[in-house]
């Protein structure tokens, strides 16, 4: 869509994705390489499709594609997804993207503390953040009451929950969420197979969010067709 002047009127039109098949002529190693990654990472194993496909909504919300959220929004409705379970993603991934923020409060305090040692990422250092019920009480409370509510089962289960959270948490690259959460999928009947295979489903996801917005350098570039 463009105005009177020439312009483009949005940087995010689905129709810019056309420009991906040049790849296959300029970059065709890469671009082959790409699509049995990401082939080979969505085929049903130890995770089934459906799985896989809602976790890669939940890692779109987190990495802001608008291409992955439209396109795995799709693929999980083909799968077998509802509305309200991609929803429930959606606040797990609301849920780890303010966990990571609460949990790296522990690294303000220690910024504070001219005692503080040089290791940023102790797992002890995680008990720092209850601190924050302290100076922040309200605010923390309801925090914790939200990761609460975001994490409890409903129209998906703890276990997937816990998936989706240490997939998310692999964006966002918080240590101690990726702790916690690979802890809790554990306790929650997740094996070591399910929890590669759902962070492999973030690395994709993540790969694809580069990989699509190579369309966007293009236009902009201003290629011809």
């Amino acid at each position: 869509m463009e105005n009177k002047g020439g312009l483009r009127m949005s940087l995010y039109e689905k129709g810019t994705l056309r420009h991906l098949a040049k790849l296959n002529e300029w970059t065709p190693e890469q671009a082959q390489a790409f699509d049995q990654f990401n082939s080979a990472v969505f085929e049903e194993g130890a995770l089934s499709l459906k799985e896989k496909e809602i976790i890669a909504v939940a890692v779109a919300y987190a990495t802001k594609c608008p291409y992955c959220l439209d396109i795995h929004t799709k693929k999980a409705k083909q799968a077998g997804a509802s509305l309200q379970e991609l929803a429930e993603a959606g606040f797990v991934s609301a849920a780890l993207e303010a966990g990571g923020a609460v949990a790296h409060s522990s690294h303000m305090q220690a910024a504070l503390d001219e005692e503080q040692d040089d290791i940023l990422y102790k797992r002890s250092n995680r008990n720092k953040v209850g601190n924050l019920s302290k100076w922040a009480g309200k605010g923390f409370k309801a925090y914790q009451q939200f990761s609460a509510a975001a994490l409890k089962a409903g129209k998906l289960s703890a276990k997937l929950k816990e998936l989706i959270a240490v997939a998310v948490a692999h964006i966002t690259e918080c240590p101690y969420c990726i702790d916690v959460h690979s802890k809790n999928a554990e306790k929650a009947g997740a094996t070591k197979e399910q929890l590669s295979e759902a962070i492999l489903v973030a690395a994709a996801v993540a790969a694809g969010g580069a990989y699509t917005h190579i369309a966007n350098m293009i236009e902009s570039y201003g290629a011809e067709e």
